[in-house]
């Protein structure tokens, strides 16, 4: 795909993305929408250096902003639904009811754990026009949600409209999460260093609320309806299961649900979905047992807080007790040391069977996680699945002879490692380290650091595993290779290899500021690297700097000054900074000419887009003024200087009352 058609695809799909989102009149359908945009994101993962914030595989559809906090009384009041935790007590509720109505049926469904939203349609035009989705809300309080009309647009099992004969319908079901969602942004936050999540349920529950849709679109959310709250006319849900079956007819996901009519009908269905939970790949935390035939729910209330004529029965847990027959070290890609037990059964000497799997690994956390739990080898420790899907220990059945203590030696690259103060991270700062060499030069590469366009994760990737690339000074010796890369086509042809290589010569030429920043030093992102760099001359002085000294800056702190110390202390480290020197990339830092003090004792945030300054440029003249330019938000903020496509600093920014002026604004201060 040329550049030309690139830009044309991106206008053709601005255009339905209007059409869809904000005029609710498409005229294509969903699947050639959808086509058009894996065109897009193809084209955007072979040349990066042609996305633009404002992409449509960047942004989302509509023009609507949810307001934080939004608030809506509910139409239909949502009420839990109370437990039981035994077969007895279900059949002597069916019993209740069959006494009172003999002969009446039931639904028996799977209940997904996740968050509550209802989805509300109606006829907006002739009679003859499908229902479109106007509302959608959390459960809240059960009489007052929270509006999430704009998240729930970008789930995809949440249809817009629906081909339905009613006049209104209002629809509850359960936002949930897939185990490969789950796992695959809890391997994201391993990978980054940061918390993984505790269960897909309290995951889904926050990406549901985020403010920014596009955020809830990247979490991969779905939605099974297994309730309708109401609907005009009425009839359409005398027969709940009929309903569910007409909703599924029309497109609607719907919850797995069964027609019993008897108590052993029911107790087996119950028994069924308990069977089938292993094999789901979501999470379901019971069975819920509905009257069939809606008007008869009435007859059996269960008091203000549940919904009446319903009752939910818990699956125990199921536990195990297991030997650590070992510790395993694993290196994240941020150099975070990991730990995983490996455990087998206390009676069975084989993996552990739980909810219908195997385990045979658990996650140990961290150091501190072990000598809370008491974990060592030979130690027998219960052992359950926390939501059904990730193995957890639980209490000590037998005290190992010791507590396992790590060997403090990157088990990948052999270097000493580091255990950061008051945490319980344990890392390997290494650059060269191959369990992290592509995320840091990625890192190294990216718009908030060297901003090296065209050297995007997949690149980089490609040129690690062939060889080109073991730390980030390398980049600067891929002119070497030229010939080799255009004859391979591992970037591209000709003129995309010397683009490439171009940007890279140019990156040379950043402030020390960015260097800094794009090194990766724990805890030093932009706002910090430019702190440093306004009290050292080159990142020379930088490194030679007595940890006393560094933490005596403002905003600094001791356990940034230990990060920076050990980092520079670390012999894989000098030869980097070495080979960046040698490559002559700039590491010290120009005589800034003071204009002004009209900016003195004043702390500003930059965000968005500026028409007539780069970012390097507008922090230069923010100092240059008396100004200390900062890369968040905070109450200390004096104003933040917002450009085109601003995004959370604005927000945040607007939620702390704090300034916000426009490049003109900003300009005029400093006259």
């Amino acid at each position: 795909m040329t550049k030309n058609e690139y830009d044309g695809l991106v206008a053709t799909i601005r255009y339905h993305m209007d059409r869809y989102y904000n005029l609710n009149a498409p005229v294509i359908d969903d699947y050639e929408y959808d086509q058009l945009m894996q065109s897009l994101k193809n084209a955007e993962r072979e040349h990066p250096e042609w996305v633009r914030p404002d992409s449509p595989s960047q942004v989302i559809g509509g023009v609507s902003k949810r307001e934080a906090g939004e608030k809506v009384e509910l139409s239909t009041p949502l009420l839990s639904i109370e437990d039981v935790f035994t077969y007895e007590a279900v059949a002597e509720w069916v019993d209740k009811v069959h006494e009172m109505h003999p002969g009446c049926a039931f639904s028996v469904e799977q209940k997904i754990d996740g968050l509550t939203m209802s989805t509300s349609y109606s006829r907006l035009a002739s009679d003859k026009s499908p229902l479109q989705l106007f509302l959608a809300t959390t459960r809240g309080d059960g009489e007052i949600g929270e509006k999430v009309t704009e998240n729930a647009l970008v789930i995809d099992d949440v249809k817009r409209t629906l081909d339905i004969p009613c006049t209104s319908l209002e629809l509850r079901g359960e936002v949930y999460m897939t185990h490969a969602s789950f796992f695959r942004y809890n391997e994201m936050m391993e990978e980054a260093g940061k918390k993984p999540a505790a269960n897909p349920r309290n995951l889904a529950a926050g990406a549901l609320r985020q403010l920014n849709p596009a955020i809830t679109r990247e979490r991969g959310l779905s939605y099974f309806v297994f309730n309708i709250q109401a609907s005009e006319p009425r009839s359409f849900m005398a027969s709940h299961t009929k309903a569910l079956d007409a909703l599924a007819k029309a497109g609607v996901p719907v919850v797995f649900h069964k027609l019993c009519r008897t108590k052993e009908e029911v107790l087996a269905a119950i028994t069924e979905i308990g069977e089938m939970r292993a094999g789901l790949p979501y999470d379901i935390d019971g069975a819920v047992i509905k009257l069939d035939d809606v008007a008869l729910r009435a007859d059996f209330p269960a008091g203000s807080k549940y919904s009446s004529g319903h009752i939910a029965y818990k699956y125990p847990p199921e536990e195990r007790v297991v030997t650590m027959d070992e510790i395993e070290m694993t290196v994240g890609r941020t150099g975070r040391i990991g730990f995983v037990g490996h455990v087998s059964d206390a009676e069975t000497g084989k993996p552990a069977r739980l909810c219908g799997t195997d385990v045979s690994r658990v996650t140990l956390h961290n150091q501190d996680y072990i000598e809370q739990g008491h974990i060592g080898l030979g130690g027998q420790y219960w052992l359950r699945k926390s939501g059904d899907i990730i193995p957890k220990l639980g209490a000590v059945v037998r005290e190992p002879a010791q507590v396992f203590k790590p060997v403090m030696v990157c088990p990948v690259c052999g270097e000493t490692l580091i255990r950061e103060e008051d945490t319980a991270d344990i890392r390997c700062i290494s650059p060269a380290c191959p369990a992290q060499v592509s995320r840091t030069i990625s890192y190294f590469c990216g718009r908030n650091a060297m901003n090296i366009m065209g050297l995007g994760e997949t690149l980089i990737d490609t040129l690690v595993k062939e060889g080109y690339l073991h730390d980030y000074a390398d980049i600067y010796s891929l002119k070497n290779y030229r010939d080799e890369l255009i004859e391979k086509g591992t970037v591209g042809k000709v003129k995309n290899t010397d683009k490439l290589l171009k940007n890279i010569e140019d990156s040379k030429t950043n402030s020390p500021v960015q260097l800094l920043t794009g090194l990766g030093i724990r805890n030093v992102g932009g706002a910090t690297a430019r702190t440093l760099m306004e009290n050292y001359r080159s990142l020379e002085e930088l490194a030679g700097a007595p940890e006393e000294a560094l933490a005596e800056i403002q905003d600094i702190g001791p356990t940034t000054a230990q990060c920076i110390r050990a980092f520079f202390d670390n012999h894989e480290t000098k030869i980097v900074m070495e080979k960046l020197h040698a490559a002559g990339v700039n590491m010290t830092m120009p005589e800034t000419q003071r204009l002004s003090g009209k900016l003195d004792g004043m702390t500003i945030v930059v965000t968005g887009t500026l028409s007539r300054y780069d970012r390097r440029q507008i922090e230069e003249l923010i100092l240059a003024n008396g100004g200390k330019a900062s890369g968040s938000v905070s109450k200390k903020t004096s104003f933040v200087l917002a450009g085109e496509n601003a995004g959370s600093k604005l927000t945040k920014a607007e939620s702390l009352g704090i300034r916000i002026i426009s490049e003109d604004e900003f300009e005029e201060m400093i006259r």
